[in-house]
Formats: structure tokens, C-alpha cells, sequence
């Protein structure tokens, strides 16, 4: 056995998990291995009947989760070149609010035959927004009765989280919700898988399942939407709490069969993708916001102050490091829009021209893009083609492109499109910013890093040096890290983080005549933002009605 020990991190994204091997004296990454979900996100049928699912779903199968453990944990260790003996934990992060319904063993109850063919027995993916109706009836409630805890949440919460998907799964399918033992984020299920014990994490507890101040929204609250809703929380979602950090329990026989890792290692509390990624920054301390920009974007940060901050995806105490107020925020769609418009608006004759260039479309309409003077292309976009996480916190919102004429290129609605993320972003930042929390570093991980264009364009718009993580994998790193301090290697997170982490300064810095440029492109984005946001004109809210009213003719 080598002197040198090491910790294994797994991160579950949209579309695949990744494991990595990381050292613990210095978090140097000496191996990866990636499995892409073989049933990928089921958003138009399911995959076991090929029954149509309505707009606005998004589900996965449990089991895929699993396969990674099987594939890419084993692969990644080969891959190091390390011996397997000598790797002391291992933990995950997960996209959130990623829910399972499970039998009191944890099975998914998609795998259970009475209802392998029922949408609603299985995962509800992090965008399944077909729950808006709900947490609408939610949020109108809680305003009503003064609840206390959705300023928490900057006074609405998601269609994304659990009690919206919970109340969804009661009334549209009673039969799976009253076979269902517990509603589990996949974030702890996974674990439970790992370790034999289903622990909560305070993460995702405080985040996606309202639990403020040590309670859960109370019975009266929830009979008031439903009566046999009441028992949601103390029957469906409550259980023993675990720290961030903390060892969950250790690797049993099964999973290490799975994984080809020891047998009782540590495993890790379970994490959210984002949350997890901080510590990789070096992100620790307040003012720093980190944004994980990949399909969506998160966007946390530490405060050492609470504040209510209008349309944050919620406050929590420990959320991200022990002793600061954690926060949150985020844009639904990000990396999921450009792959849109590539797939959907743009010509097979660019695709033609960016193989003959050996690019890939991104890259063939981002150089294009980059040509352009600010302004250039005349357009301004909505960044809501999967609704709004941020500061609306309203997903049955949608894309909007405004300018187009006869002269409008493929490239050209491309570049408004970077833009308007970029602009979703500092709408973010300038609310945090009101609410007195102060943003002071803008620091990026996630696979959209690689578009150095991009990047630009952020700092320009922010008006904020830019700094970057120098992983490539920042959250299977942050998940590294939490395994080294549930094994006992570091005292806390912060301390890994320190050790394991590693990040860039500044390596963007603001143009400010760009910046002036943006700021005038920006104040048309809060026009629109604030007229189809806000209640003036809700012709997009009408448009989704219409074609649900259709798609359930």
C-alpha cells in the first residue's frame, strides 16, 4: 500500500455521472471516467411504454444512477493507476431537486411492476417543471397566511422542489404516493445505495425541502393545500440530518463489489452539484459567487450577514460551509439554450462550413459571434426558454428574441443568446447586491468555461474580474474533497478546500467601454424582463395554457 491515500468523487449531472480520483494530500486529479445515463432525461416519452408525457416533464430511471457506480468508479481507478486499497472515502453531488419515490428499502418504485409504466413513479429530474400549477397554489397560500419561512426563499419557491413535486404526485397519481414509503433527493439516495443508510442533507433539506430553523412547513400549512397532504413532511421527506462533510456511513459489501473499493470506507453525507463545487474554488468566504455554468447555471456564495433577497432560490444556515449563511440562485436554462438554438435554428450549410473548419458549431458561431461589434446584430433575448430560477422564480415564463428582420443571421441570434445569460447573471448579482449581500468576485466552473468568448462577454457584463476553477471537474472535486473530511483526512471543509482545492484570479478582467456598450443592450433586457416578468403582460403564460389545452385534446 502506497503512503499516499485518496478519495474518489462521483458527480451526477443531467445527462451522465463522472467519477474522479483525487489525491488527498493536494487534490490533484489523477484519473476520470464518465458513463452517460443509458435511459439519458425522458422529456417526451417513457422509455418502458413509450407513452407520451405531457409539456414541462423531465424524469430519469434510478437505475442509471447505479451504472455509474458500476462503470465509472471502476474505470476511473484504473484509469489513476492507483491501487484500490489505498483510496480512504467517497461521496457524490447531485443536480437538485432531483426526487425518488422509494419503498421503505430504498427501491424506486418505477421498479416495481404495478408501476413500471406510471410517469409517476419515477425520477422527477431537477427541470421536470410540470409542477407549476402546484407550487403556484403554494406560494399564493403562504403569502396569505403570513408563513415565515418562504422570505427565506426570497418569497416564492420553485415548481422545481420537493413540496411542489410532491403535491403533484398526491393529486395526479394517489396510488404511487400513498405506496411510497419515503419522496427521497437522489442526492441521499444514492448514498443510502453506498452505505446501507438513508441520511438527509442539510443541503438539500434546507433548499429544496423548506426545512428553516429546524422545522418543515407545518401540518396545517400543508392540509390546507390537500388534506391528505398534511403528513408530507413528517411522513415523506423527514428524516435524520446530516452535516455537510460528515461520514454518512461506510462502504458496504454490495457497493463495494459495485465499485471495486474497499469495503467500510467512508462515505460522505450526500451534496448538491453546486454547493459542492465552492470548496473546489476555494470559494469559502463571503462576497465570492460562484456560478456552475453546465445546462443551467447555480449560483452560490457564503454571507456572513442573513438577508431576505428577493427571488433567491433560498437561504440556508451551514448551506454550503459551516458558519456562513449559504445562498442560492440560478437560471434554468444556460448551456440547455444554446444547444437548442444550435439543433433547431441553424442551417445545415453552418454545419458544413464549421466540419470544414475541423469546429464544432459552437465554436464555428462563436468566432463568428466574436466578429461582431456590441450591438452589432440589433437583437436582445430572454434567457427563459426553461423558465425563470432567478429573480422570478417562475418557469411558466419562456424565450423571447426581439429585433429580428430579413438580415438576421444564425450567428447573430447565437450571440443574443450568450447575452442574454450573461444578462440573467447580473440581474442576479445586482439583486443580491440591492438586498445587501455583496458580490464581489465572479468565479465560473462547469463545462461552458471552455468558451473563453463567453467568459469575456460575462466579465464585460458584470462589470467584475472573472476568475476561473482550474478543474475541469468541479464538482466530482468538491465531492473529493467532502470524502477526505468524512475519512477524518481534513478537520473541515474548509480546511480541504484550502488543501484540494484550486482556482485562477482574475484572469478576466472588465472592459469598461465594452461595459458601457452592454449596459445599454442590458437596459432593454430589463425592460422586457420586467414587462413579460412581472404581470404586465403575461401573453406567455396564456401560450403555455393554450398548449397544454391542446396537448391534452
Amino acid at each position: 500500500m502506497s503512503t499516499e491515500k485518496y478519495v474518489v468523487g462521483v458527480d451526477y449531472g443531467t445527462l451522465s455521472g463522472r467519477a474522479v480520483v483525487a489525491r488527498v494530500s493536494d487534490g490533484a486529479e489523477l484519473g476520470s471516467a464518465v458513463l452517460d445515463y443509458p435511459h439519458a432525461v425522458m422529456d417526451t416519452k417513457l422509455a418502458s411504454s413509450g407513452a407520451t408525457l405531457g409539456p414541462d416533464w423531465a424524469l430519469q430511471d434510478a437505475n442509471d444512477y447505479v451504472a455509474v457506480l458500476k462503470s465509472a468508479v471502476p474505470a476511473a481507478i484504473k484509469d489513476a493507476g492507483i491501487d484500490p486499497a489505498d483510496v480512504i472515502g467517497i461521496a457524490t453531488d447531485f443536480t437538485a431537486c432531483t426526487m425518488v419515490p422509494t419503498t421503505i428499502n430504498g427501491t424506486p418504485l418505477s421498479n416495481l411492476d404495478e408501476f413500471r409504466n406510471n410517469p409517476h413513479a419515477y425520477v422527477k429530474l431537477w427541470k421536470h417543471h410540470a409542477a407549476q400549477p402546484h407550487a403556484d397554489r403554494i406560494n399564493e397560500l403562504a403569502r396569505e397566511r403570513g408563513e415565515t419561512w418562504l422570505s427565506r426563499y426570497g418569497g416564492l419557491i420553485s415548481s422545481e422542489w420537493e413540496l411542489a413535486k410532491g403535491l403533484q404526485l398526491l393529486e395526479e397519481a394517489p396510488e404511487v404516493y400513498n405506496t411510497m414509503h419515503k419522496f427521497v433527493e437522489a442526492a441521499d439516495w444514492i448514498i443510502w445505495q453506498l452505505c446501507g443508510t438513508y441520511v438527509r442533507n442539510a443541503c438539500t433539506a434546507g433548499y429544496k425541502g423548506n426545512l428553516q430553523d429546524g422545522q418543515y412547513p407545518s401540518r396545517e400549512f400543508l392540509g390546507a393545500l390537500n388534506q391528505d397532504f398534511a403528513g408530507f413532511a413528517e411522513d415523506k421527506i423527514a428524516n435524520t440530518i446530516g452535516e455537510l462533510g460528515d461520514r454518512a456511513g461506510g462502504l458496504t459489501a454490495e457497493a463495494a463489489a459495485w465499485t471495486g473499493l474497499p469495503e467500510g470506507i467512508a462515505v460522505a453525507v450526500g451534496n448538491v452539484d453546486a454547493h459542492v463545487t465552492a470548496p473546489a474554488a476555494k470559494a469559502t468566504k463571503p462576497g465570492q459567487m460562484v456560478a456552475i455554468m453546465g445546462t443551467s447555471t447555480c449560483h452560490v456564495m457564503n454571507g456572513d450577514v442573513l438577508k431576505e433577497v428577493p427571488g433567491m432560490c433560498g437561504v440556508v444556515d451551514g448551506g454550503i460551509i459551516s458558519g456562513y449563511y449559504g445562498y442560492e440562485a440560478g437560471q434554468s436554462g444556460v448551456g440547455d439554450i444554446f444547444a437548442w438554438y444550435v439543433k433547431n435554428q441553424v442551417p445545415g450549410s453552418y454545419y458544413e462550413a464549421a466540419a470544414a473548419q475541423g469546429l464544432t458549431i459552437h465554436e464555428y458561431l462563436t468566432n463568428l459571434s466574436a466578429e461582431q461589434e456590441v450591438g452589432e446584430h440589433g437583437l436582445v433575448a430572454l434567457d427563459w426558454h426553461s423558465g425563470n430560477r432567478s429573480v422570478l422564480v417562475d418557469h411558466e415564463l419562456s424565450g423571447l428574441m426581439i429585433g429580428a428582420t430579413l438580415t438576421t443571421k444564425p450567428e447573430d441570434g447565437y450571440r443574443a443568446l450568450l447575452e442574454s445569460t450573461a444578462f440573467g447573471a447580473r440581474k442576479i448579482v445586482e439583486t443580491f447586491r440591492t438586498a445587501g449581500v455583496p458580490v464581489e468576485e465572479f468565479i465560473v466552473a462547469g463545462g461552458l468555461l471552455k468558451n473563453k468568448f463567453l467568459m469575456q462577454m460575462y466579465c464585460d457584463v458584470l462589470q467584475l474580474p472573472l476568475s476561473v476553477i482550474n478543474s475541469t471537474q468541479g464538482p466530482a472535486l468538491g465531492s473529493c474533497i467532502h470524502a477526505a473530511v468524512a475519512a477524518g483526512a481534513y478537520e473541515s471543509v474548509d480546511a480541504a478546500a484550502e488543501a484540494m482545492g484550486s482556482v485562477s484570479k482574475g484572469v478576466y478582467q472588465p472592459d469598461p467601454e465594452r461595459g458601457k456598450k452592454y449596459d445599454r443592450l442590458y437596459a432593454e433586457y430589463e425592460i422586457l424582463h420586467d414587462y413579460f416578468g412581472r404581470g404586465e403582460n403575461n401573453v406567455m403564460k396564456r401560450l403555455k395554457a393554450l398548449r397544454r389545452e391542446a396537448s391534452n385534446a
